[in-house]
């Protein structure tokens, strides 16, 4: 969007990337510490084992692996925000520093804290929030140093489709998460509540992407994204059909690679 926008800075978006992956590494060592700790990765879990439950990582090795892991994200986004500001926005500097200390505190605090609010449903909030809103407008804004209205629909896109993901993940682990406490979505809908609400998900993130496109149109490559519609599509029919966690388990891989897809359709499509 910063592209299409003529506001691209090469610098500040490999900063955001190295910062994002860090993040997320975190965030999954937190889960498999997390889960294990909470009980939700017991022996009824159905998905794929995790390494602190299944043995192969201490917890106490897992824990230091995230504190590691905490540092090497404060550190990269404090050098992004160096980057992107200086000395001079200082103000502006402290709000991001603030959101990035926020997503360290969500990425590890989902099922790792003392109250994980993951267990309390507001994952998918946290999911929406920092993946798609701070994600997308955060990183535009860091390079443009002001922010497009009309860039809330690509993050709306980013939002919608990265929480079904999760949501694919929640209706998997529904039954060993009901039997560990965890209230997830998909707990507190019911499976077939929580399938119409991830219809729901995929339908926001492509009537956000046609949005954009009709509001914004200059050029039939806007278009670009409309390949990857069979594979919501594929995602929103199999996890609307299928029933088990076995079934269930590769739609997950195949949501976040769809997901990744698209947007990167979708993005490529604004700068040509």
């Amino acid at each position: 969007m910063a592209a299409a926008h003529g506001v691209f800075d090469s610098t500040i978006v490999g900063l955001c990337v190295l910062t994002t992956l860090f993040l997320q590494i975190l965030s999954n060592l937190a889960n498999d510490y997390g889960d294990t700790k909470h009980g939700a990765d017991s022996v009824h879990r159905e998905g794929p084992q995790r390494a602190v439950q299944a043995g192969h990582i201490q917890a106490e090795h897992m824990k230091k692996g995230m504190i590691f892991f905490s540092l090497l994200s404060l550190v990269s986004g404090l050098l992004l925000l160096w980057v992107a500001f200086g000395t001079e926005g200082v103000w502006l500097f402290l709000l991001f520093l603030a959101l990035g200390l926020g997503a360290i505190w969500a990425a590890i605090n989902y099922t790792a804290g003392d109250k994980p609010y993951g267990y309390a449903g507001l994952g998918d909030i946290s999911v929406f929030v920092f993946f798609g809103l701070v994600g997308v407008l955060g990183t535009y804004y860091l390079q443009a140093q002001s922010l497009e209205a009309m860039v809330v629909l690509p993050a709306l896109v980013c939002g919608f489709f990265s929480t079904a993901v999760l949501n694919v993940n929640n209706i998997r682990d529904i039954q060993s998460d009901a039997l560990a406490g965890k209230q997830s979505i998909p707990v507190r809908l019911g499976p077939r509540k929580a399938r119409v609400y991830h219809v729901l998900l995929l339908a926001g993130g492509v009537l956000s992407a046609v949005m954009y496109v009709l509001l914004n149109y200059h050029s039939l490559w806007q278009l670009l994204f409309v390949p990857a519609l069979p594979l919501v599509a594929v995602n929103g029919v199999n996890v609307w059909r299928k029933q088990t966690a076995k079934e269930l388990d590769p739609y997950l891989k195949q949501m976040a690679i769809t997901t990744l897809l698209f947007v990167l359709l979708f993005g490529i499509g604004q700068v040509l």
